[in-house]
């Protein structure tokens, strides 16, 4: 498993100067080529647009993978997280999101899930944790699915076989659900 990483761009939203120095410095070990900081997802956000609408004055032509903490002021890292997937101003629904957080409870991992997020990577964490989040976006990438409450990645991880019919998949009476690709 050896990859480049030099052409990726990474948006760290971190408010803690802390955590975010360490990110920073990891992502660099990593050989990530571009690495953004924001400081709250209302920053994270006007910086997107900026990318979207002058990538020239941003620095910056795209963002690979978005890694952002859950809890922070003004614009915590679920807020940014709906933004990316549901508002229309987002400009790339399928961009790999990674949410960080202290609070890894079983219950807190199935809210970002259900939300959207690509991976859910718990503090403290190692440089390894992340190199293997980063492997995982990219050695795993999951279609998105789309349907009246839901836009995200498929949350189905496991291929296992079942002993009866199989309710995922889709048919003409199935309700509206549809399979995108990034």
């Amino acid at each position: 498993m050896d990859y480049d990483f030099d052409r990726l761009s990474v948006l760290i939203v971190e408010d803690s100067p802390f955590i975010r120095s360490l990110l920073i410095n990891s992502l660099k070990i990593l050989g990530i080529g571009t690495v953004i900081a924001k400081d709250h997802g209302g920053e994270a956000i006007e910086f997107m647009k900026l990318v979207h609408s002058d990538p020239m004055k941003a620095g910056v032509m795209r963002i690979d993978i978005v890694i952002s903490n859950w809890k922070m002021s003004p614009v915590d890292g679920m807020m940014l997280l709906r933004w990316l997937r549901r508002h229309k101003d987002s400009p790339d629904r399928f961009v790999p999101f990674i949410m960080i957080s202290g609070y890894s409870e079983k219950e807190r991992v199935q809210e970002a899930r259900d939300q959207g997020v690509t991976e859910f990577l718990s503090k403290p964490f190692t440089i390894n944790h992340i190199c293997d989040k980063l492997v995982l976006i990219i050695e795993r990438n999951r279609q998105f699915v789309h349907n009246h409450n839901y836009f995200g990645p498929d949350r189905r991880r496991q291929k296992t076989s079942i002993d009866r019919e199989d309710r995922r998949l889709l048919t003409e009476k199935s309700p509206s659900v549809e399979v995108v690709f990034g």
